[in-house]
């Protein structure tokens, strides 16, 4: 699917920031693409960016109008419809991560096609996949995995991408969900995938590659999640994975959406490596990647990451805060055949 920018990103009236993380991803990665926000009332999110109508958003050159809305299940409220319609109407197309088609209310879909417009729904992918067979192939990968949903995954494994490219590492992003799909342009969003074609899905994301390049695969959900472990299981069993990053959010006690406690690093550790070596035996930790964003105070964050550095005898950093260069340092420690050329020598 090609998706054509600059967007509008809508917001709805979601609750919370969290609820508007694809949104918000798409302008932490993609900030020139995004002319404006469309909020309704009580949205209680905010990705700082102009507020603007429709109309305003068609005069300034928008053509697509982005949901960049998650929520249970995915679904398409009701209260958002007039907006998608209204954006359709106007001569934008409309692009959405929910796990519901677009084109299953019969309003959005009149107003497509009355007015001649594109609905993308980002969790659906045409592409027909095998089930994971899980023989070793060439090329090395790295996962992020999770304490919980939502704790920085997707970021950190876009921050590593751009780190190790900067240190001259062969290295892309792969995209597994809706959020880094309309990011990288590319990839699948696993959570829609039927779960017997979750591995096998992952396996086509990130197949065979030369000996030194890198897959960075973003992760999903977390082992310990009760409501997507399923998918994080697949993820971890198709990635194959020869390196991962634990990534954590310490202010939290139970993991979101559920009252299940928040498992410790340790634990994701442990359980990671147990798990993961079905597909790959000599899968290792490299690193912690911490969201300290809840820490107003540079020195509190640093102390967290040095007690976590010392305990778990891996470097710790807030991606976003601090950067990633010490789990790339890491990266170059633990796999020296996957070096640029120039530090070899």
């Amino acid at each position: 699917m090609q998706i054509n920018p600059p967007y509008l990103m809508f917001l709805g009236d979601v609750p919370d920031a969290l609820a508007a993380k694809t949104a918000a991803g798409v302008v932490d990665w993609r900030r020139d693409w995004c002319i404006g926000q469309l909020r309704l009332p009580g949205c209680a999110a905010d990705l700082g960016i102009p507020d603007i109508s429709i109309a305003e958003a068609v005069a300034k050159g928008c053509r697509t109008m982005i949901v960049g809305i998650v929520n249970a299940g995915g679904v398409l409220n009701e209260s958002w419809i007039p907006s998608i319609v209204g954006a359709l109407e106007a001569g934008m197309d409309v692009a959405s991560g929910l796990h519901i088609r677009l084109g299953s209310d019969e309003r959005i879909a009149h107003a497509a096609f009355a007015n001649g417009r594109q609905l993308f729904d980002v969790r659906v992918s045409e592409q027909r996949f095998a089930t994971g067979k899980g023989t070793k192939r060439p090329g090395l990968r790295l996962l992020t995995v999770g304490t919980d949903c939502s704790v920085g995954k997707k970021y950190t494994a876009l921050a590593l991408e751009t780190a190790m490219r900067a240190r001259g590492f062969d290295a892309d992003f792969r995209a597994t969900g809706q959020t880094g799909v309309l990011i990288s342009g590319r990839g699948v969003a696993i959570d829609a995938v039927v779960a017997d074609f979750i591995s096998g899905a992952v396996e086509w994301i990130a197949p065979a590659a030369e000996p030194d390049h890198w897959d960075i695969v973003e992760g999903q959900g977390s082992l310990f999640h009760p409501s997507f472990a399923g998918v994080t299981i697949g993820l971890l069993h198709g990635a194959q994975p020869d390196a991962f990053v634990v990534c954590h959010e310490p202010t939290r006690t139970t993991m979101r959406g559920v009252q299940h406690p928040l498992p410790s690093i340790a634990d994701v550790i442990d359980l990671t490596i147990r798990c993961g070596r079905l597909t790959n035996p000599e899968i290792r930790p490299v690193g912690i990647a911490v969201n300290t964003k809840a820490m107003a105070d540079d020195g509190e964050a640093r102390r967290l990451l040095d007690d976590l550095a010392r305990e778990h005898d891996l470097p710790a950093t807030d991606p976003i805060r601090f950067g990633v260069e010490t789990l790339v340092d890491r990266v170059e420690a633990d796999f020296p055949r996957a070096m640029p050329d120039a530090k070899r020598a």
